[in-house]
């Protein structure tokens, strides 16, 4: 009777495991959706939100971020106000532009701490979206799968809205 009862212990996690698995498959994935839902409760009044998948399914992941932006030539960083939304794999980001500088948000998901999948999203003079990125690399069988982000690469997208302000700026004074 004891052996009966572990097979079929054994033969249901072994099931359980099989039956995941194709949930599994395929790489993580991170998107942006702006501007957030307003009919939605949990999103009215966010700046954006973020989904998660993993390969072509909604997954709850862990999501953190933070706002890095350069104020008078400095660098600085805040971490961003992210919620669970009102779906799996839904995240509400509530932030507000500051007055003043240039920034990005990155925002990562990931399990047990370890981040899958980044966002860059480039937040525009005017204080909305002005564009996404999730860099990514090749693994493979013609899949793609999002990489880590390097703090130069941030920098870069910083850089670029400097100049990008810069000449603007010189626009007008003509």
């Amino acid at each position: 009777m004891k052996r009966t009862l572990l097979h079929s212990f054994a033969l249901a996690t072994v099931l359980t495991v099989a039956a995941s698995a194709p949930a599994l498959a395929g790489p993580p994935w991170i998107s942006i959706e702006y501007p957030a839902n307003p009919f939605d409760a949990t999103s009215r009044g966010a700046f954006l939100t973020v989904r998660t998948y993993h390969h072509r399914d909604f997954q709850s992941k862990t999501v953190t971020g933070t706002a890095e932006g350069v104020v008078d030539g400095k660098r600085q960083s805040m971490p961003l106000d992210i919620r669970p939304g009102s779906q799996p794999g839904m995240y509400v980001v509530r932030w507000q532009r500051p007055a003043t500088g240039r920034w990005v948000l990155v925002i990562n998901s990931g399990t047990a701490g370890i981040s899958e999948a980044t966002a860059v999203v480039e937040i525009s003079p005017s204080g909305g979206v002005a564009g996404v990125t999730v860099p990514t690399r090749a693994i493979g069988g013609g899949w793609i799968s999002p990489r880590a982000v390097a703090t130069s690469e941030i920098d870069a997208f910083l850089q670029g809205r400097a100049l990008a302000s810069a000449g603007v700026a010189a626009q007008t004074a003509h």
